[in-house]
């Protein structure tokens, strides 16, 4: 291993200087960081660069932040607490732009989450024609309102100071579908089986059952008779069951509001995050609830005023629904001198998103439907026109989702940042952005208790040079596969016409490994989600959020914890609930969380580690019971790797030899879910359904935050699920995987418009030897090394 030279710049200030950094796994770290330079940050997964540079340097730089502004922060931010640090010198403001997804809000698109919207507002209110109002008049968001009150004026001495006025809310929303573009219509036949009575159980709504309250304000309401079965109901008796509006009714004596079961789902289940819902009621919401546009606005949001008017026939609907490289061009014709201010930052923002690889998209795009690189990189487009300089961007592997097409321009955007003056720190595994790098900060040597030390800080030669593992693998490159598997038979998708699809045919092949490519945009998701999972024996494994609150973990979440309390209870013949801290072994303190949460006013929180248990959630006496000389906490603390040695037979030792073979053999059992990336979620997901045999495998961008040399154990146990007699169906950029395929298809040839159409069906091999497609050049010139 190269020792860890310190760098020493003769200007102290012109470095981040870190001392004695010790959050999650960091072990004492000292490390200087230059600023005004492009830092990127590498290592293993869980080796610890998102603890020192997410939570260390840049959670440091918001605290202080909020400190010089007390009251503000009092009143509507969270407090955050000082991450175990010894010393952080020279921290500028932070900005971060990460993967986080932006949320399921029905109202946000990508125009109200980058301003564009706001700006076209402001256009059509100056030049649409018929004129309509100001630019609220063209916001789905604001209803239109009429009011009156009282207010103050001054009109000099004598003059009565308050006088009543009346006013006018002209906004754009659609009244019909009130801003959201489209309505939902409740399928009362998923609701009831119309053959039964309420008393039979007809009722089939998830948590409804015949004997359960929610039944009975029903079947004791007296509005229909609870053993006449659904069909036979009077007029009256359906409206009253279905649509009635609340009115108190007396169940068992008890006064209760009675609603119909239309009204009460909608409230109770539909009008909720759809993701925040548990697997069995989404998946009954999606059954019961038809989504289609909005018959007044047709799905634009707008109402009929803000519709009509046009600048050159073009309504503020047509414009935000045009691809955004479309909409650049129509920007190019206006030319009135009056807007020209307006116009060149309203085409700054829009050509950021054709720079940054979003000129597929449109503005009125949900943005909850984006995925978290096109959330990072649409965050990245406030940030690019910004005057700002000298302030620190943090980015979380911002070429997650990118072709390597779309690579080279993400490296340039990067650069940008740094040339105007600006620290840019990046966490990332691709090759490509660790060659650009001004400086390079390479953590481990392993991941978890393993990690947590700097291995290595200077420029790329000096890590080619080193032996640390970035270094051994910077140059790795997958050779292209002397032979491949033969399919055994195929998914065939006809006429295929999401999104952008344009009425594609292709044969997905089944028991070997195909690999679906092509830049972002160009149709993969669409052609895989969209049509792949209605076959039977699909497994899609994806990197969307494991719901669950801050109390799961590895251990709840793949049911290695009722295992472990089992082991547990028979060791010490006691009940398997005293081994949970969310049970009754939760320490009385902190009710099992570990940490105490102090409210000090408003939205301010602090978290303090719980002295009583020190952090465990465990009573003293849960921890006095050992099994195999270790106490519940202490199992829990172990990696799973630690804990295979432990636990050597039975489901407890299939489960972690599965979290070993996707990659996860660091984390620990007790790690919060909340913690993980996106691409540890879905290694996760995948190591719960790898039980699964004969199963078709549908894998979105797997590599994602992999480290080089975590890819080539990726490939393998790609091989290893495709030789259990499954079939692996992998959605993926990571030229690795390209050349390890048995089949490729790639789409495009461009992203939006541009795409949607296979350009090659084939090998590996005959895609490098012939294909002219952007995939073909850059895997072509990839294993040429």
């Amino acid at each position: 291993m190269a020792t860890a030279p310190v760098i020493h710049i003769a200007d102290s200030h012109a470095v981040i200087r870190v001392v004695g950094a010790r959050e999650n796994n960091l072990q004492n770290v000292d490390v200087e960081i230059p600023k005004r330079r492009l830092t990127v940050f590498t290592g293993v997964s869980g080796s610890g660069k998102s603890s020192l540079v997410f939570g260390t340097i840049a959670t440091e730089s918001q605290r202080l932040i909020n400190e010089t502004y007390p009251t503000f922060v009092q009143q509507f931010m969270t407090q955050l607490s000082r991450p175990d640090v010894d010393a952080l010198e020279n921290v500028s403001p932070a900005i971060i732009v990460d993967q986080e997804r932006m949320g399921a809000n029905a109202r946000s698109t990508v125009g109200t989450a980058t301003d564009a919207h706001a700006m076209l507002r402001i256009l059509f209110s100056r030049l649409g024609q018929p004129h309509v109002g100001s630019p609220q008049a063209f916001s789905f968001n604001i209803p239109s309102a009429k009011g009156g009150g009282a207010i103050t004026v001054d009109r000099g001495p004598g003059a009565p100071k308050r006088e009543r006025r009346s006013f006018e809310i002209t906004g754009g929303m659609c009244p019909h579908c009130e801003g959201l573009g489209e309505v939902s219509e409740v399928d009362v036949h998923e609701l009831v089986d119309h053959d039964k009575s309420l008393a039979d159980g007809a009722i089939t709504i998830p948590g409804y059952s015949a004997d359960g309250w929610m039944v009975k304000i029903y079947t004791e309401s007296g509005f229909v008779d609870p053993h006449k079965p659904v069909r036979e109901f009077t007029e009256q008796e359906r409206h009253d069951f279905f649509y009635k509006e609340q009115v108190k009714v007396k169940v068992t004596g008890i006064n209760m509001t009675y609603e119909g079961l239309v009204p009460k789902i909608t409230k109770s289940m539909l009008q909720k995050d759809r993701d925040a819902l548990q697997p069995h009621i989404r998946a009954f919401v999606d059954r019961a609830v038809k989504f289609t546009a909005c018959p007044e606005c047709g799905g634009t949001r707008l109402n009929a005023g803000a519709r009509s008017s046009t600048i050159g026939g073009v309504s503020i609907a047509d414009a935000a629904a045009m691809q955004i490289t479309d909409l650049a061009a129509w920007l190019a014709t206006i030319t009135d001198p009056a807007v020209a201010p307006l116009l060149r930052g309203l085409r700054q923002t829009i050509g950021s998103f054709i720079d940054i690889g979003l000129g597929y998209l449109s503005l009125d795009r949900a943005s909850g439907t984006l995925s978290g690189g096109e959330a990072q990189r649409t965050k990245m487009i406030r940030h690019l026109g910004s005057s700002l300089t000298d302030v620190t961007y943090v980015f979380d592997e911002p070429t997650a989702g990118l072709h390597p097409h779309d690579v080279e321009r993400m490296i340039a955007l990067l650069q940008q940042l740094r040339d105007k003056g600006n620290t840019v720190l990046v966490v990332e595994h691709k090759p490509e952005v660790i060659e650009v790098a001004d400086h390079i900060v390479d953590l481990g040597p392993g991941a978890g208790r393993n990690g947590g030390r700097v291995q290595y800080t200077g420029d790329v030669a000096g890590l080619r040079a080193s032996d640390t593992v970035t270094g051994r693998h910077l140059d790795d490159r997958a050779r292209l596969k002397p032979a491949t598997r033969e399919p055994k038979g195929v998914i065939e998708i006809r006429d295929a016409r999401q999104h952008n699809l344009v009425g594609v045919d292709v044969d997905v092949p089944l028991g070997i490994l195909t690999v679906v490519t092509g830049v972002a945009g160009s149709g993969k998701s669409s052609l895989i989600h969209g049509n792949v999972p209605r076959h039977d024996g699909v497994v899609v494994v994806d990197q969307t959020p494991i719901k669950g609150s801050r109390r799961s973990s590895p251990a709840t979440y793949t049911g290695l914890l009722d295992v472990i309390r089992t082991a547990f209870a028979k060791a010490n013949g006691v009940k398997p609930a005293l081994f949970s801290a969310n049970s009754e072994g939760a320490c009385l303190a902190c009710k099992g969380l570990g940490v105490i949460i102090t409210s000090l006013g408003y939205t301010q929180s602090v978290e303090t580690l719980c002295e009583t248990c020190d952090g465990s959630g465990f009573s003293d006496h849960v921890l006095e019971y050992t099994l195999e000389g270790r106490n519940i906490a202490e199992v829990l603390a172990m990696s799973a790797s630690e804990a295979a040695e432990v636990f050597t037979k039975g489901p407890a030792a299939l489960t972690l030899a599965r979290l070993i073979d996707v990659g996860l053999g660091y984390l620990t059992l007790g790690q919060a879910l909340n913690t993980l990336s996106g691409g540890e979620r879905q290694r996760l997901k995948l190591a719960i359904s790898m039980a699964t045999q004969g199963a078709i495998y549908v894998l979105d961008e797997p590599t994602t935050g992999l480290h080089l040399a975590d890819v080539e154990n990726m490939l393998g146990m790609l091989d290893r699920l495709v030789d259990a007699g499954n079939s692996v169906i992998v959605i993926e950029h990571h030229q690795a995987v390209m050349a390890h395929a048995d089949w490729i298809i790639d789409l495009g040839p461009g992203a939006g418009h541009d795409g949607g159409r296979v350009v090659f069906e084939g090998t590996p091999a005959d895609l490098v030897a012939s294909g002219d497609s952007l995939t073909a050049q850059h895997l072509r010139a990839y294993v040429a090394g």
